[in-house]
C-alpha cells in the first residue's frame, strides 16, 4: 500500500517455533523395517524434566502444522500450539513409560478399519473390504516410490499411537473415578433444599478504607503466606511513542486536485501529431468502464445496488442523483471519490409476504402433507379473505398457517431483485402496488402474497483515488522518528517528559511477557519484545523500530524477574484483602455478644429476609452471591442462629427461618451419574495441568525467538 512499507518489505519471514522432547516411544517400525530416529542436531529450544528439546526437530513440527493452518494466522500463534502440544506430549509419554503404557500393531489396525483409510478404495481387496496385507504393501511402497507421502504417513502413524495411548491412560483414571448414590442424594439435596434466611448484614463499605492503614510490611507477610497466589512470569515494561504512517494535509489536498481534474475535460498534447485534443473528463466520458480502468483505483461495477451497498455516510445523497449527475469529491475512508449515476431501476427491489398452502404432490411439499389440490385451493381462498381484512395481522395469519420455511418469521421473504422468485410469484410481486394482498398458483403450491415495499436499484460509477503518504511525507516521518530518538537518548530529561515538550504522546505498556507478540497500540511487534528481553538491553534503554505503518520509539521502563511479586506489584490485589479482614475484625469486635435486632439497631440497619435460597444459588438479596454464608446456613437446624459471620461484603448473622427439604426420591443413581461423568470429564484437563504443574521445564524460546 504505503512507499515506506514496500521499501521495509522482506522477502521471508523468519518461521518462530519451539521445541519439547520427542516420543520415546517411536513407531515407525510398525509396519516398516526401519526405525524413524536419529540424533538430535543443533541448539535446544527447552529442557523437559531433563530432556533436552532439539530446535531443528522442533521446527520440522512447526512447518508441519503451518502448512495445515488456515490463513492470517501468525507465525506466534503456530508455535504456541506446537510449544503446547509437545509439552502435553512430552509429560504424558513419561506416564506412559512409567505404566508401561503401549500400542501394538493390531490396535493401530483396528483404529484404521474404522477410520478413512478403510474406505479408500486403494486398501481394499477385490471384496472391497479393508485388508490390512493390501494397506502393509502399499506402505512399503510409499517408503521406497512416494518419499512425501511417507513422510506424511509417518506422521499419521504417530498421532495414532499418541491417541491410542492417551485413551487408555486416561480411561485407568477414570476408572477410579465414580459417586456413590449417597453422595449423589447429597447432590440432589445441595440443589433442592431450600432456606427462609432471618439475616442482618454490615456491609464492609461502612468503614472507610481511609481508616485502615496497611505498611509494607504486612503487604510482604500476606504474600508469603499466599505464595502461589503471587507467583510472577519474568516481564516488561515498556512505553513508546509512534510515529504513524499517514498523509499529510498536503497529500490529502493533492489527492482531492486530483480527482478535481480528473472529473473535467482536458486539453492533450501528443508528441507524435504535434496536435492537442480533447479528452473528455469523468462527467462527460462515454465509456466509463474504459475511464475508470485507466484513471481510477476502484473499477467500474455494473450490478444494480439497493441503498444499503453504497458508502454508508453518502448513501442518502447518491440515492438522490439523477442519471448522469455526479457528487463528489468527496472523503469517504482512505479515498478521494466522485460518483456518477449511470442508471436506475425504479422499484427494482421488491420485499414481500407470503402465506404458503401446498398438498400432497405439489414441489418441495413436506411428507406429513395429505391434503389435496382442491383442498389447498380451498383453504388458500378462505386465507386470503380473512388476509384482506383491516383488523388482521398478516404476520400471525402467516405464522400460524403457512406451510413454508418462512412460516416463523411471520412469512417475510425479504428484499429479493426480478428473476430470483419463480415466475408467477415474481410477476405479481413486481406487477402490483405496495400493499396488494392476492393468490399465485406455482409449482409449490398456493401462495396468498403480500407487496410489503419496494426500493430503487441504482448503477453507479465511481471515480477513486487513494490517499496515500507522499515521498516527501514519508521522509519527514522517517526523519522525526530518528531525531526524537537521538535527542531522546541524549537528554536528561525523563522520556515521557521529553516527550510531551516535543507534543508527542507517550503510550505504556505494562507486564509484557516473554513470548508475547501483540502489543496494544502497536498489533504484532515480536521484535520489540525480543529487544526487550535481551540481557544488553537496560533499564532506560530507547531504540526506534521500523513497523508496518510507521516507527515506534520504545524505552525500556521496568524488568520484573520470575518469582514472587514485589510489594508494590501485589499491592493493588492485596491491599483490599488486607482491609477487608480489618474491617471484618472490626465489625466483630464492635457487635460480638449482641443479637440479630441489637446489631440492626446500632448499625442503622434492618433485619431482612432471603427465601428459597439454595447452596447452589447462594444469592442473598442486596448481598449478591454468599457461599460461605449460604454453605454455614446449610448445616444449620431450623431457627438456629448463627454467630458473626465473614461474609464476601460483609459481616452476616442469620437465622434458619425455614428448611424445606426436597421429595424424596426412590434412587439417586441419575445425580450419582451426574457427579461421576463430571468427574470423568475434567479427568484429561485436570490431569495434564497437575503434570503440568509438577514438571520442571526451562523455557529458551525467547532466547530464539
Amino acid at each position: 500500500m504505503a512507499i515506506l512499507e514496500n521499501i521495509r518489505k522482506r522477502t521471508t519471514i523468519l518461521i518462530l517455533i519451539i521445541g519439547l522432547a520427542l516420543f520415546a516411544f517411536v513407531i515407525s517400525g510398525v509396519f516398516t523395517s526401519s526405525g524413524f530416529g536419529g540424533e538430535k542436531v543443533g541448539s535446544t529450544v527447552a529442557e523437559i524434566n531433563g530432556e533436552e528439546v532439539s530446535i531443528d526437530e522442533f521446527r520440522q513440527q512447526v512447518e508441519t502444522v503451518q502448512r495445515s493452518s488456515p490463513p492470517g494466522t501468525s507465525s506466534m500463534q503456530i508455535v504456541n500450539r506446537v510449544w503446547d502440544q509437545q509439552v502435553r506430549n512430552s509429560i504424558l509419554e513419561e506416564q506412559f513409560q512409567d505404566l508401561g503404557v503401549s500400542i501394538e500393531q493390531d490396535q493401530i489396525l483396528n483404529f484404521l478399519k474404522t477410520s478413512g483409510y478403510a474406505q479408500s478404495p486403494e486398501f481394499q481387496n477385490a471384496e472391497s473390504v479393508f485388508d490390512e496385507n493390501v494397506f502393509r504393501n502399499a506402505v512399503a511402497n510409499w517408503r521406497d516410490n512416494e518419499p512425501g507421502r511417507y513422510d506424511l504417513w509417518l506422521q499419521t502413524e504417530k498421532q495414532i499411537i499418541q491417541q491410542a495411548k492417551e485413551q487408555t491412560y486416561f480411561n485407568l483414571i477414570k476408572s477410579g473415578v465414580g459417586a456413590t448414590l449417597k453422595e449423589g442424594e447429597f447432590e440432589y439435596r445441595l440443589a433442592n433444599e431450600k432456606m427462609d434466611l432471618k439475616y442482618v448484614r454490615v456491609p464492609y463499605t461502612s468503614i472507610p478504607d481511609s481508616s485502615i492503614t496497611i505498611n509494607k510490611s504486612e503487604i510482604q507477610a500476606y504474600i508469603e503466606e499466599h505464595k502461589d497466589d503471587f507467583k510472577q512470569e519474568e516481564a516488561r515494561d515498556i512505553q513508546f511513542v509512534y510515529f504513524e504512517e499517514k498523509p499529510s494535509d498536503a497529500d490529502v489536498n493533492a489527492v482531492k486536485d486530483e480527482v478535481l481534474k480528473l472529473m473535467d475535460d482536458s486539453i492533450e498534447y501528443s508528441e507524435l501529431t504535434g496536435l492537442t485534443d480533447t479528452v473528455a473528463g469523468f462527467r462527460n466520458t462515454t465509456n466509463i468502464a474504459d475511464f475508470l480502468d485507466r484513471k481510477s483505483d476502484i473499477k467500474f461495477d455494473s450490478i444494480y445496488k439497493e441503498k444499503k451497498a453504497l458508502p454508508q455516510l453518502f448513501a442518502d445523497t447518491l440515492m438522490t442523483l439523477a442519471v448522469g449527475e455526479t457528487y463528489g469529491p468527496y472523503r469517504d475512508g482512505d479515498f478521494f471519490k466522485v460518483t456518477k449515476m449511470t442508471g436506475r431501476k425504479p422499484n427494482g427491489s421488491v420485499k414481500a409476504s407470503h402465506i404458503l398452502i401446498t398438498y400432497e404432490g405439489a414441489e418441495r411439499a413436506k411428507p406429513e402433507i395429505k391434503r389435496t389440490k382442491e383442498e389447498a385451493e380451498e383453504k388458500a381462498k378462505e386465507l386470503l379473505i380473512e388476509a384482506k381484512k383491516t383488523d388482521v395481522k398478516f404476520v400471525e395469519l402467516a405464522r400460524d398457517n403457512s406451510d413454508g420455511p418462512s412460516a416463523p418469521n411471520g412469512g417475510d421473504l425479504g428484499y429479493f431483485k426480478e428473476g430470483v422468485m419463480t415466475p408467477k410469484f415474481n410477476d405479481f410481486a413486481f406487477d402490483n402496488a405496495v400493499g396488494t394482498i392476492g393468490l399465485v398458483e406455482t409449482d409449490f403450491g398456493f401462495h396468498i402474497v403480500k407487496v410489503d415495499d419496494k426500493r430503487d436499484l441504482v448503477q453507479i460509477a465511481t471515480l477513486a483515488r487513494e490517499v496515500e503518504p507522499s515521498e516527501e511525507t514519508i521522509n519527514k516521518l522517517f526523519t522525526d522518528a530518528t531525531n526524537f530518538e537521538l535527542e531522546a537518548i541524549a537528554s536528561d530529561t525523563p522520556f515521557s517528559d521529553f516527550a510531551k515538550e516535543k507534543e508527542y504522546t507517550v503510550r505504556p505498556v505494562n507486564k509484557v511477557k516473554a513470548m508475547d507478540e501483540n502489543l496494544p497500540g502497536l498489533d504484532a511487534q515480536r521484535n520489540i519484545v525480543q529487544w526487550a528481553f535481551n540481557p544488553e538491553t537496560g533499564l532506560g534503554d530507547i531504540k526506534r523500530f521500523n513497523i508496518n505503518s510507521g516507527y515506534a520509539v520504545v524505552q525500556l521502563t521496568n524488568k520484573f524477574d520470575e518469582g514472587l511479586m514485589t510489594v508494590e506489584d501485589a499491592s493493588a490485589t492485596v491491599l483490599p484483602k488486607l482491609r477487608k479482614e480489618r474491617k471484618a475484625a472490626q465489625i466483630i469486635s464492635a457487635n460480638k455478644g449482641k443479637s440479630m435486632e441489637d446489631i440492626a439497631k446500632d448499625n442503622n440497619l434492618t433485619v431482612s429476609n432471603a427465601t428459597a435460597v439454595t447452596v447452589k444459588s447462594p444469592t442473598i438479596p442486596g448481598a449478591g452471591q454468599e457461599p460461605s454464608v449460604v454453605g454455614t446456613a446449610f448445616a444449620m437446624k431450623e431457627g438456629e442462629t448463627s454467630s458473626l459471620l465473614e461474609g464476601s461484603s460483609g459481616v452476616f448473622m442469620v437465622t434458619v427461618a425455614k428448611r424445606e427439604a426436597p421429595i424424596k426420591l426412590d434412587n439417586y443413581s441419575t445425580y450419582a451419574n451426574t457427579l461421576r461423568n463430571s468427574s470423568s470429564g475434567k479427568v484429561n484437563t485436570a490431569v495434564v495441568e497437575a503434570l503440568k504443574e509438577k514438571a520442571e521445564i526451562t523455557d529458551k524460546r525467547s532466547t530464539f525467538y
